[in-house]
């Protein structure tokens, strides 16, 4: 629900704001940009002169850029060479170390910069003002891509593990030797009772005697007030909704008094363990900060929708196991805004409380912490677990808010690249988190770009297939083989490359938005718990990849058509004849598919259960009819539980009967009716929901579902050819169409 804009951050945006540098240098490259481009076009001598004098160099490269006439074989050599060691390398070192991670990040930069040389001196068209306007473009788009990915490889050999720091700090906790007290604050808004009932029974069960659980409602909900009253923690609200989120914090910080602050969304539910494992980092006054990763207890839309809920890694996961861990070896972490421990001398040192003059108020935070000189610390262990977006237009919310808080980052005095009192490395950290959103840019002109070798007969890149082989081959290969490895097996290309072109129109359209006009939406709190029983598809997203994927087709066909006239009229392909139609069709083809993937997430599958379900195996005792009957749970949730029958027979007429049962493990008992009774397989299987809960008994499961130390797993994504298989197979047999219709469940250990 969209925050009152009276109740949002504009005035004190009016009285803090810079200059607006960031949208000059934008226009003012836009506007220099546009006129060299009318000036080529108009042939001013100049310009006209030195643009002749770069097709020539094209046409003429070095001669240590141009192939000599050799065979296939010495062609492949330099993709053999490369590729054979850095597998190698992935096979003797299964989980990155120093010496590999440096070693492939070597090799992937040295490629890089070979190919980028290339690009640069033998491969341009700007034969013509059209042709050079594409072909620059292209280049330039590239190159931005890759000065990023290799900023991200550079900071790689930076990453910290900080697991055995916290085993032991955490021993004078355990023992009770260091006991600060800590104040758990929980904000709300709107989100639904049920939500936030699991997310207060959690962190009340965390394992720590000096804590204090306060419920934040910005709503000034009485039943949401009765509810904290029911379950025993304290509940503030205010008289507005001023900052939003950071507003709620801050009111809620000036009515408390504890050493240290916790805050956790309303949907993120803590384990036992989570004060134990990063209260004693505060056992060094100089840690300002400690943040924990996030994880999910349900798949992400994108996931869900494909039906790879259980074989692809959520999109957040590469940002927690992969970039987190590298900020903290810059000394660059940034507060994710749930699931940390903050200090409160270091908040109010740094500037009074948290940061109210953007959307990532959480952000801006830890760089204020950071200005002052306190350690931020990154404990990547999976403490806490929330929901992520039910749909995609909830998830592609999300996301537009992370990338204009982000980009606010130009127009506040919280700017990281400016602020004082950060050395360069932490400043070369932040600039990668705020270059990775305007990479969608790149993305969405990859889409374009090949759609000028049919509609407009340009060809933006010339060359030859032996080059392409020679300079483009060796770096795209190494880069399939190492990419999951590097991420922490938790992405591979193609995945990444379906993420990126699903919200690469609206990123960037947000991109220029924020640029232009960064304050100009607010708050958006992203709804969670919702229910559909129906299929449902986002045609305000789905849109411009319909478009793209039409144009795309169509500019396939075309430029088949071009190169089998190519081929009659010269016989087959010369030395020279790859003027890059056939990269263009090549090109098209793979754009087609990754449209065709991103159009099915659009097409979001219902989703009937409020509750989450689980894969969980307990011995379950049940008591029907008098009748004793034994069995292993197979599903859990908060609502119900599904149960095979091991010991016992069971027919019929126990559907709809009052049971009673005990999950022997936890001792928990409790009371439901039968729904549902199958017979078929090897176990006849007994669905029963849950009635009469006591305020014991939900406590007991949802700990036993929620809040179990070392319950959240690290899951690998697959390999790039099985992810190609599993896309593939997605893509000609949708879910939505072909897949059964259960309810989707998640693993959580044992």
């Amino acid at each position: 629900m969209l925050l009152p804009k009276s109740q949002g951050v504009k005035t004190d945006i009016r009285q803090m704001m810079r200059p607006p540098l960031a949208t000059i240098v934008m226009v003012g490259t836009l506007v220099l940009s546009a006129l060299f481009v009318i000036g080529w076009f108009t042939q001013v001598g100049a310009i006209t002169q030195i643009m002749s004098q770069w097709q020539a160099l094209q046409n003429n490269p070095p001669l240590w850029l141009r192939l000599p006439i050799v065979t296939t074989e010495f062609v492949l050599a330099p993709t053999i060479a490369l590729a054979v060691p850095a597998l190698g390398i992935t096979l003797i070192s299964p989980r990155p170390q120093t010496w590999s991670r440096l070693t492939i990040v070597a090799i992937v930069l040295i490629l890089t910069i070979r190919y980028v040389i290339w690009r640069a001196f033998s491969t341009l068209n700007v034969s013509t003002p059209l042709q050079g306007t594409f072909s620059i473009g292209l280049f330039i788009l590239e190159m931005f891509s890759l000065f990023s990915g290799g900023l991200q490889l550079l900071l790689l050999v930076q990453r910290r593990e900080r697991r055995s720091e916290a085993d032991i700090y955490s021993q004078k906790v355990l023992r009770g030797e260091f006991l600060p007290t800590v104040d758990v604050l929980i904000p709300t808004y709107n989100e639904p009772d049920f939500i936030l009932r699991r997310t207060v029974i959690g962190c009340q069960a965390m394992d720590y005697p000096n804590k204090t659980i306060y419920l934040l409602d910005d709503t000034r909900r009485p039943h949401i007030k009765q509810l904290a009253e029911e379950l025993g923690c304290a509940y503030i609200t205010r008289p507005d909704n001023r900052h939003a989120k950071a507003g709620n914090l801050n009111h809620a910080i000036g009515k408390t008094n504890g050493e240290l602050i916790v805050c956790f969304d309303a949907d993120f539910v803590p384990t036992k363990n989570f004060l134990t494992r990063t209260v004693g980092f505060f056992q060094d006054p100089q840690v300002g900060l400690v943040q924990t990763p996030q994880t999910f207890y349900n798949p992400d839309p994108i996931a869900r929708n494909l039906g790879l809920e259980h074989i692809i890694v959520p999109e957040q996961e590469v940002f927690y196991r992969q970039i987190q861990p590298v900020r903290d070896g810059t000394d660059s972490v940034v507060c994710a805004g749930t699931s940390f421990v903050m200090r409160r001398s270091a908040l109010e040192a740094s500037g009074g409380g948290f940061v109210t003059s953007s959307l990532s108020e959480d952000y801006f935070t830890s760089v204020r912490l950071s200005q002052h000189g306190y350690k931020l610390v990154y404990l990547d262990e999976k403490l806490s677990a929330g929901a992520a977006p039910d749909d995609m237009g909830a998830h592609a919310d999300q996301r537009l808010r992370w990338a204009q808080g982000t980009l606010q980052a130009f127009f506040i005095a919280e700017n990281p690249l400016t602020v004082k009192g950060l050395r360069p490395l932490q400043r070369l950290a932040h600039l990668t988190g705020i270059l990775h959103w305007f990479t969608c840019i790149p993305r969405l002109g990859f889409l374009i770009i090949p759609l000028a070798y049919s509609f407009l007969d340009l060809i933006p890149i010339r060359t030859t297939i032996e080059e392409v082989i020679f300079y483009f081959l060796p770096l795209y290969v190494v880069n399939l083989m190492v990419f999951a490895w590097l991420s922490e097996h938790t992405r591979s290309v193609f995945l990444s490359d379906i993420y990126d072109v699903v919200l690469c129109v609206p990123l960037s359209v947000t991109v220029f938005r924020t640029l232009w006009h960064p304050f100009g939406r607010g708050f958006k709190v992203t709804p969670k718990g919702t229910q559909s029983n129906r299929l449902r598809f986002n045609w305000r997203l789905a849109l411009p990849l319909i478009i793209f994927f039409v144009l795309t087709a169509i500019s396939l066909w075309i430029n088949l058509g071009k190169c089998m006239m190519h081929m009659d009229r010269y016989g087959g392909y010369g030395a020279d004849s790859l003027r890059g139609l056939d990269l263009g069709w090549w090109w098209s083809s793979y754009n087609l598919f990754l449209l065709s993937i991103a159009i099915l997430v659009m097409l979001d599958l219902p989703k009937p259960d409020a509750f989450e379900w689980f894969y969980l195996r307990r011995v379950v005792r049940l008591q029907v009819h008098d009748q004793t009957l034994w069995g292993i749970s197979s599903l859990i949730s908060e609502d119900g539980i599904h149960i095979l029958l091991t010991q016992s027979k069971i027919d019929q007429s126990c559907q709809s009967a009052l049971a009673e049962l005990e999950i022997m493990e936890e001792a928990i008992k409790l009371k439901g009716v039968i729904t549902s009774v199958e017979l078929e397989g090897e176990f006849p299987e007994v669905k029963i929901n849950f009635t009469d809960m006591t305020l014991d008994q939900q406590r007991q499961l949802i700990e036993l579902l929620f809040c179990r130390p070392g319950q959240w797993k690290s899951p690998t994504t697959p390999n790039e050819l099985v992810s190609l298989w599993y896309l593939l197979k997605h893509l000609l047999m949708p879910p939505a169409l072909f897949g059964q219709r259960r309810r989707t469940a998640i693993p959580i250990g044992h």
